[in-house]
C-alpha cells in the first residue's frame, strides 16, 4: 500500500511525470491555504489584544475571526471527502473511501448511459473515414503482399477445415435442391426467346443451308440417293438411266432453292423457320407434356452418379491445386491475391460511393458491437474501480481535483471574512441606536 505522499505508480513515464507535477502543485496550494489560515488566526489574536487601545482593529479582528472560522470549516469539508479529519471517527467523513462501491457502480452506469449510448457512438464513429484507412493500407504493395502471404499460408488449413466441416457436401445438396425447384421447360423457353430476339436464330438456318449444300455436293451421298431412286423406278426406266437424271434435277432444284433462301432474308423458307421456332418456344412455355418431359430429363440428369463423382473430383482437384500452389515460393494465388488487394485499395480511393457504403457498414457493425458489449464495459469499469486500493483511489482523485478543492478554502476565508465584517458593522449600528 502506497503512502499518501507517494506518487501513484504508472507504467507510462509521461503519465507518472504529469502526476508528480500535479502532486507538487497540490502541496503548494495546501501550504498556501494553511499558511493563510494560520495568518488569519494570528491576525485575530493580535487584533483582539490591541483592540482596547486601537478600536478600529475591531473590524480587523471581526474579519480575521470569521475568515479563520470559514477556512477551518472548508478545510474540514475538503478533508472529509478523502479521509477522516485528524483521524477522528466522525460520521459522514471519508466520503469517497466509504462509498467506493457505490461510486464504482455509478461510474460504470454513467459511462454506459452517456459515453456508450447509440447516438453519440454513431456520431463519433461517423467522423472516422474507415474506408480511407483501408484504402491507404491496401494500396501499399508491401502491406498487401504481406496480407496475401498470410492468407495463402492459411489456405491449406482452410481447405482442410472446409472439407472436414462437410461444407462441400452441404453446398452440393443445397444446389441440387435449388435446381430441383427450377421449372426447366419455361426456363428453356425464356432462354430460347432471348436467343431468337431480332431473328438471331436465322444464323442457325444459315448453318443448316451450308450443311445441306455440303450434303448435295457429296458424291457418296448422291450415290446413295441414286440407288434409292433406282429402286423406286420401273426396270425400263433404269435402262435409260432415269435415276441419274432425276437425282441431278432434284439436286439442281434443291441447290437453287437453298441459294434463294440464303440470299433472301424474307424467303418463305426463312419465314416458315421463324414460325416453327416460335411454335416450339410457345409449346415449351405452355405445354404440360413438354414440361413433364423436361422435368424427367432434369431428374434423370441429377440422379446420374457421374454427376456426383464429377463434383467431388472438381473439389478435390481445386483443393489439391490450392494446397500445392500455397507451398510454392512463387505462389500464383499469392501473386494474384496481392495484386487484387492493391487494386481494391486503389479503386476504393477513387470511388466515393463505395467508400460511403463501406463507412456506413463499419459504423453499423462497430456501433452494434459496442451496444452489445456496453454493459460488459460498464461492469468492467466498476470492477476495476472496486479493485483499486482505497488509498490509491483517494490519491488518484485528490491528485486530479484536489488543487481545485483547495481553492474552496481560499474562497471560504474571503467570504467568511466579509461576512464577519458585515456582522460586526451591523452590531455597531444596532448598538449605536
Amino acid at each position: 500500500m502506497s503512502s499518501q505522499n507517494d506518487v501513484v505508480d504508472h507504467p507510462d513515464g509521461v503519465t507518472a511525470s504529469a502526476d508528480a507535477e500535479k502532486l507538487a502543485a497540490l502541496r503548494r496550494t495546501k501550504l498556501a491555504a494553511t499558511t493563510i489560515l494560520v495568518c488569519c488566526i494570528g491576525l485575530f489574536a493580535a487584533a483582539r489584544l490591541l483592540e482596547a487601545s486601537l478600536p478600529g482593529l475591531g473590524f480587523v479582528a471581526a474579519f480575521a475571526e470569521a475568515a479563520a472560522i470559514g477556512g477551518i470549516a472548508d478545510w474540514y469539508a475538503v478533508v472529509a471527502l478523502f479521509r477522516r479529519p485528524m483521524g477522528l471517527p466522525i460520521p459522514h467523513t471519508a466520503i469517497i473511501p466509504a462509498n467506493k462501491t457505490r461510486i464504482a457502480d455509478n461510474l460504470g452506469r454513467f459511462i454506459e448511459a452517456n459515453f456508450l449510448a447509440p447516438g453519440p457512438i454513431r456520431a463519433k464513429l461517423g467522423e472516422i473515414d474507415f474506408a480511407a484507412m483501408v484504402s491507404d493500407w491496401l494500396a501499399d504493395p508491401k502491406r498487401s503482399d504481406g496480407l496475401a502471404r498470410f492468407i495463402t499460408r492459411l489456405a491449406p488449413q482452410a481447405a482442410d477445415a472446409v472439407e472436414q466441416s462437410g461444407l462441400p457436401r452441404f453446398l452440393a445438396a443445397r444446389m441440387n435442391d435449388q435446381i430441383e425447384q427450377v421449372r426447366l421447360a419455361p426456363l428453356a423457353a425464356e432462354l430460347l426467346g432471348a436467343v431468337t430476339a431480332e431473328r438471331r436464330h436465322q444464323r442457325l438456318f444459315d448453318e443448316l443451308i451450308v450443311a445441306l449444300g455440303r450434303f448435295l455436293n457429296d458424291e457418296q451421298a448422291l450415290a446413295v440417293m441414286r440407288d434409292r431412286v433406282r429402286d423406286e423406278l420401273p426396270t425400263l426406266a433404269g435402262l435409260f438411266r432415269a435415276d441419274a437424271y432425276l437425282v441431278r434435277k432434284i439436286v439442281a432444284s434443291a441447290g437453287m432453292l437453298l441459294d434463294e433462301a440464303r440470299d433472301d432474308p424474307d424467303h418463305p423458307l426463312r419465314l416458315e423457320f421463324d414460325r416453327f421456332v416460335a411454335r416450339f418456344i410457345e409449346q415449351l412455355r405452355t405445354s404440360p407434356d413438354y414440361a413433364a418431359r423436361a422435368e424427367r430429363l432434369k431428374r434423370d440428369f441429377l440422379a446420374r452418379p457421374e454427376l456426383s463423382r464429377m463434383a467431388e473430383g472438381l473439389w478435390q482437384g481445386l483443393r489439391a491445386y490450392v494446397i500445392e500452389d500455397a507451398g510454392r515460393p512463387n505462389s500464383r494465388i499469392r501473386e494474384h491475391l496481392s495484386g487484387l488487394l492493391v487494386n481494391i485499395g486503389s479503386q476504393l480511393a477513387v470511388d466515393p460511393k463505395v467508400r460511403a457504403d463501406m463507412n456506413a457498414g463499419f459504423v453499423a457493425m462497430l456501433a452494434s458491437f459496442i451496444d452489445s458489449q456496453k454493459s460488459g464495459v460498464a461492469t468492467f469499469v466498476a470492477e476495476q474501480v472496486k479493485s483499486w486500493d482505497l488509498d490509491q483511489l483517494t490519491r488518484i482523485i485528490e491528485i486530479n481535483i484536489g488543487r481545485d478543492l483547495q481553492y474552496i478554502r481560499f474562497n471560504g476565508m474571503i467570504v467568511g471574512g466579509l461576512a464577519g465584517l458585515a456582522l460586526h458593522l451591523g452590531d455597531l449600528l444596532l448598538l449605536a441606536d
